[in-house]
C-alpha cells in the first residue's frame, strides 16, 4: 500500500515516541482522533506497523560484549535452511539473524556476558545448530550506531 504524508508523518512520530496517546498523534500529524485511529489501524492491519516493544540495554541486563557471527551451511537446500532457522530461533542470545547472498549463508548478532559466556554460547548453541560447516565469530569494540528508526521520505499521492 502507498504511503503518503500523512502516513509518513504518523510513522515518522511513532518511531520517536511509540507510547504518543492517540490525541498527541492526531494533533501532531493533524488529523481528528478517529481519522488518526483509522490510520493507525490500516498501518498496523497492513503490516507496516510490525508491533510496539520496549528497547532493552544489552549493558544494562549484563551483557557487555556484542558478537557477529558469520555461519555456513552445508549447502543451501531448503531443508538444510529450515532446520539451521528453526533451531537458532530457540537461542536466547541470537538478537538478529539474517540470510545472506556471498561467502557466508548467515550473520548473526549475538549478545554475551563476556568471553566465558559466548565460548558457551559457542558450544552449546552455534556448534550445535544442524549443518553448520564454519563459524567465524567478530567482537564489536564500539557500537557507534544502533537505529531503530529509518528516514522515509514521502510519495505524495
Amino acid at each position: 500500500m502507498p504511503l503518503d504524508r500523512i502516513d509518513i508523518a504518523i510513522l515518522e512520530t511513532l518511531q520517536k515516541d511509540g507510547r504518543i496517546p492517540n490525541a498527541a498523534l492526531a494533533e501532531r500529524v493533524g488529523l481528528s482522533q478517529s481519522a488518526c485511529s483509522r490510520r493507525l489501524d490500516n498501518l498496523e492491519k497492513s503490516g507496516t506497523i510490525r508491533g510496539y516493544h520496549a528497547r532493552l540495554s544489552n549493558a544494562a541486563l549484563g551483557h557487555q560484549m556484542t558478537a557477529i557471527v558469520h555461519i555456513s551451511l552445508s549447502g543451501q537446500f531448503e531443508k538444510t535452511l529450515s532446520d539451521f532457522e528453526a533451531a537458532i530461533k530457540r537461542c536466547p542470545n541470537v538478537l538478529s539473524c539474517h540470510l545472506m547472498s556471498g561467502e557466508y549463508d548467515y550473520i548473526l548478532r549475538i549478545a554475551a556476558k563476556d568471553l566465558v559466556d559466548y565460548e558457551r554460547i559457542h558450544k552449546e548453541w552455534l556448534s550445535a545448530m544442524p549443518h553448520v560447516t564454519k563459524i567465524n565469530s567478530s567482537f564489536a569494540l564500539r557500537e557507534i550506531v544502533d537505529r531503530t528508526a529509518m528516514g522515509m521520505k514521502p510519495e505524495l499521492t
